[in-house]
């Protein structure tokens, strides 16, 4: 057991981008089933981080059926339950897929004449390489600069009763596979991988983890 415990510590840790939040001109949240990012982007939006949040989601995967309303419509509500202002919340409600959260909140805040120069992106903790990478090729304003964060929480602590660890081991094989896959597609750039996290995936898929 101790051994499986490191090789999902690696391939966890390896998904984090860790960025230090800092001064941006937007908060920028991909939605999702956790809900958790929403209250940690109202979090930094309290602290002055960025003038406005953005939340962008439809209905994906995980959240068909979990939600009354869109992912992005959803976070929005938490963010004002924590304290956040409605004039200080744009919501995205289309996207279902990462792809789509960059592409069309692009779109979105293109029409609103506030295409923002520095963003800060939320998501969960084992979702932030991917989301960098993804909006590093599929953002077009290529001299836009981010940083990448989420509430982190080590693995063990992550999972709970709405999300529980079969799943979230299952979405943290899928993104990684999406690390790999992705670039030839033209879906987001190649990021190295270390042979200790490609051998850390290959055991996880040998006792039978699957995307």
């Amino acid at each position: 057991m101790t051994k499986l415990h490191r090789a999902i510590d690696t391939l966890w840790n390896y998904m984090k981008v860790g960025d230090t939040p800092s001064k941006s001109d937007c908060i920028f949240v991909l939605c999702s089933n956790d809900t958790r990012v929403a209250e940690y982007a109202a979090e930094l939006f309290k602290q002055g981080l960025a003038p406005y949040i953005v939340f962008s989601g439809g209905v994906g995967r995980f959240t068909e059926g979990q939600f009354n309303r869109s992912e992005a419509e959803t976070f929005a509500t938490i963010a004002r339950d924590c304290g956040v202002p409605d004039s200080a919340i744009i919501v995205e409600t289309k996207a279902s897929n990462t792809g789509e959260n960059v592409r069309f909140t692009y779109d979105l805040l293109k029409s609103q004449g506030d295409v923002p120069k520095r963003l800060t992106l939320v998501q969960k903790p084992f979702m932030e390489k991917r989301t960098y990478a993804t909006f590093k090729q599929q953002w077009p304003d290529k001299d836009a600069q981010i940083t990448v964060t989420s509430q982190w929480l080590h693995w063990v602590d992550y999972y709970n009763e709405e999300l529980p660890l079969e799943m979230v081991l299952g979405a943290l094989i899928a993104d990684f596979e999406r690390i790999k896959e992705y670039p030839t597609l033209g879906f987001q750039i190649a990021l190295p991988i270390p042979d200790s996290v490609e051998l850390a995936y290959q055991q996880l898929k040998k006792v039978g983890f699957e995307a």
